[in-house]
């Protein structure tokens, strides 16, 4: 085998040229240039990328570039399929070899490799167990070794799976090729763990933004089951095609069937089906047979549609990467999409449960090896199934004994097979002379990852407690700094600023925003007819060179990068103020398209006969009384919160026009006593504090007065 090494190498072919011809674009998206451009230096890698970013180009292309095969590891055989559909309909030759290729084919792929018969293969990782598959692929000449979902190989990563760990011996075995490591979603430290795992000589390292800028995040507080469902009703009437993903597999059945009760089309897929079943669920969902998928959230669906317009999460996920990378499914065709968590701490149970799962503790590893030479054969097997473990060694979590087990086959202690005939892994002693007591675990590498894992657990609830915006939130978490607001998850759309008319400035963004739409609109007899969403419209304002808006041409058009100076999160909150003051119009349909109103047309055209809810640039306002910070009070908080609700509802405004909940905050903080003090908290202007404010230092007082 034929290795590479981090130093530039002959190319059949030039990236731009392989670009437009085996994929008919002209320029590359946001990021891949460069990364393009370090792999085909001949450079190790780790890419991190948003899901849509274009991420399976990156390795594709240089692999039309060198001689050679490129091998990909995948962890999920339906989009390890799709991937290799996908490239042989456009003509490259591609191929895979996963559990479902019998080994006859195997071989015939095998020798294809050899002889220059395919330019890249997918391989599931867990070939990589099997020495007899490193063997065959003596004579491949391996030009570049690529592995998707990295995070996987992280034990700190929120999809840790142990096959991943081989990968950094399989790539000595096949010659230490250079290698590329690319995922969607990984902190600081599973990175870290990637590069270390992997053994990536002298690597670059390009971390895309994981900015979602069409998707529109919220979490619902829920009491109770039937409020649950009752959020996933209107959901799904409001979006039709989408995501829920649940917990556990009775979750998933008992939401899909209700769903089924109402008249919608939905699928079930989690991993207690059959291969075959999860197979046609897929293909239905695809096919747009049926509009909802109902999957487990701890299970790797392999289910992509495009045009995704929501994903729920029925219960709480595990950690932030989980969420992000599922709520990523929706709007990955650019244009706007809704991901809504549906919280209830006491689903943290459900959770806090497969922690305990993925890290047993060193005595319930030592208790399963006791029970496996307790009943192994002469030849040192033992063929029971994951229930009759657990029984035996005295444990009550099955999902365990599945994680002792992963431990103990990469300690070197066991090893697992396939027993013929039967549903069944069996298990074989590979140190049957090693007693129970003298095993040799890293006691500190257990507890570590489970402290980990909860630590993960609680950013999780955190968040879904905290009152910031949703993505700046998790940008941060990913160590993303000095991360904006995003303009529209549900924090953002209730913070909403003060309803007033333009000042110059603002007149003139208000008229750049509405041509935009107009340029991305039809004019019709009867008025104006759209063609994007809001997603793409913003987009193309800010100058993105996203696939999306540059696969439709729209950086070609005269407003493209307009209101590039402005941000993300200030132009979705315009956007939405323009909608709701009634300049833009949103078309109901498949797709949420937006374009002018006759209102919206005359003011692109210089009316200021309109006033708006402004976003907040995060600039403070206040007069010139300084005010004393007593320390954010939450209760009190929560009591002006409520005194807001009831106001707004008699007023029969949204409660963010009362007064955001930044100003609610400096209220709670400052505490002020009279008109004067009031005045001088950000947020409260004149006309407000004569409707309002009166009520708010009243009860203020009382809460002081309470508290002595």
């Amino acid at each position: 085998m034929s290795g590479a090494s981090s130093t530039s190498k002959p190319l059949v072919q030039a990236p731009l040229e392989a670009l437009k011809r085996h994929f008919g674009h002209d320029g590359f998206l946001d990021g891949q240039e460069r990364v393009v451009s370090e792999i085909v230096a001949g450079r190790d890698g780790l890419v991190v990328m948003p899901t849509g970013g274009g991420k399976s180009l990156c390795y594709q292309l240089p692999a039309l570039c060198f001689e050679g095969v490129t091998l990909v590891v995948s962890p999920l055989i339906a989009l390890m399929k799709d991937q290799v559909d996908a490239l042989v309909e456009k003509g490259i030759p591609a191929t895979l070899i996963n559990s479902t290729v019998p080994w006859e084919e195997q071989r015939e792929r095998l020798h294809g490799m050899r002889n220059g018969a395919y330019k890249l293969v997918y391989v599931a990782p867990e070939r990589f167990r099997a020495e007899s598959f490193l063997r065959a692929l003596d004579g491949v000449e391996v030009s570049l070794f690529a592995v998707d979902e990295a995070h996987c190989l992280s034990q700190w990563g929120h999809d840790f799976r142990p096959d991943y760990m081989r990968l950094g011996r399989a790539l000595e075995a096949v010659g230490r090729p250079q290698c590329v490591a690319l995922t969607a979603t990984a902190t600081p430290v599973v990175r870290e763990d990637i590069l270390k795992v992997l053994g990536l000589r002298e690597p670059f390292e390009v971390v895309s933004g994981f900015s979602r800028p069409n998707l529109s995040l919220a979490i619902t507080a829920v009491d109770k089951k039937a409020q649950k469902l009752a959020r996933v009703r209107e959901v799904v009437g409001a979006h039709r095609t989408g995501i829920v993903y649940c917990a556990t597999r009775r979750k998933v059945e008992e939401v899909s069937e209700t769903l089924a009760s109402w008249g919608m089309k939905a699928i079930a897929y989690h991993g207690g089906m059959s291969d075959t079943e999860r197979e046609e669920a897929q293909e239905v969902f695809l096919q747009r047979k049926a509009d909802v998928a109902v999957a487990t959230n701890a299970f790797g669906m392999g289910i992509d549609r495009a045009d995704v317009r929501f994903v729920i999460h029925y219960e709480v996920p595990g950690s932030i990467e989980a969420y992000y990378q599922e709520a990523g499914r929706a709007g990955r065709d650019g244009e706007s999409a809704v991901c809504e968590l549906l919280f209830n701490y006491a689903d943290t149970r459900t959770q806090e449960f497969f922690i305990e799962g993925a890290n047993p503790g060193a005595q319930a590893i030592r208790d399963i090896y006791r029970y496996l030479l307790d009943e192994a054969d002469d030849e040192h097997e033992v063929q029971r199934s994951i229930e009759d473990i657990t029984e035996g060694a005295g444990l009550k979590n099955g999902m365990a004994v599945g994680s002792a087990l992963a431990t103990l086959v990469r300690s070197g202690y066991i090893e697992r097979f396939d027993v013929p005939g039967k549903r069944l892994r069996g298990t074989r002693l590979k140190r049957p002379d090693v007693f129970p007591e003298a095993i040799e675990l890293d006691e500190g590498a257990l507890e570590e990852k489970e402290r980990r894992d909860r630590e993960k657990l609680k950013a999780m609830v955190e968040m879904c407690y905290a009152r910031s915006c949703r993505q700046q939130w998790i940008l941060e978490y990913f160590g993303e700094e000095d991360a904006g607001t995003c303009g529209c998850c549900d924090v953002c759309r209730d913070d909403g600023g003060d309803e007033r008319e333009a000042t110059d400035e603002e007149h003139l963004i208000v008229r750049k925003a509405l041509s935009g739409v107009a340029r991305m609109s039809r004019r019709r007899s009867t008025g104006w007819e759209g063609r994007f969403g809001r997603g793409k419209v913003v987009m193309m304002l800010l100058g993105s060179r996203s696939q999306e808006v540059v696969a439709a041409g729209l950086d070609k058009l005269s407003t493209y990068g307009l209101l590039r100076e402005q941000g993300s999160g200030y132009l979705n909150g315009l956007f939405r103020a323009l909608t709701e003051a009634g300049l833009i119009r949103v078309e109901t349909g498949e797709y949420p398209l937006i374009t002018l109103s006759e209102r919206g047309e005359r003011v692109m055209q210089g009316s200021r006969n309109y006033r708006l809810a402004w976003p907040d640039r995060g600039q403070p306002a206040g007069g010139a009384v300084e005010l004393e910070d007593r320390g954010f009070d939450p209760g009190l908080y929560s009591a002006l919160r409520e005194l807001r609700s009831r106001l707004a509802k008699a007023a029969g405004v949204p409660p963010y026009v009362v007064f955001s909940n930044r100003t609610l905050e400096a209220l709670a903080r400052y505490q002020p006593r009279d008109l004067e003090e009031g005045l001088a908290v950000p947020g409260v202007g004149e006309v407000k504090a004569q409707r309002y404010l009166r009520s708010f230092l009243d009860a203020i007082r009382d809460w002081s007065q309470c508290r002595g």
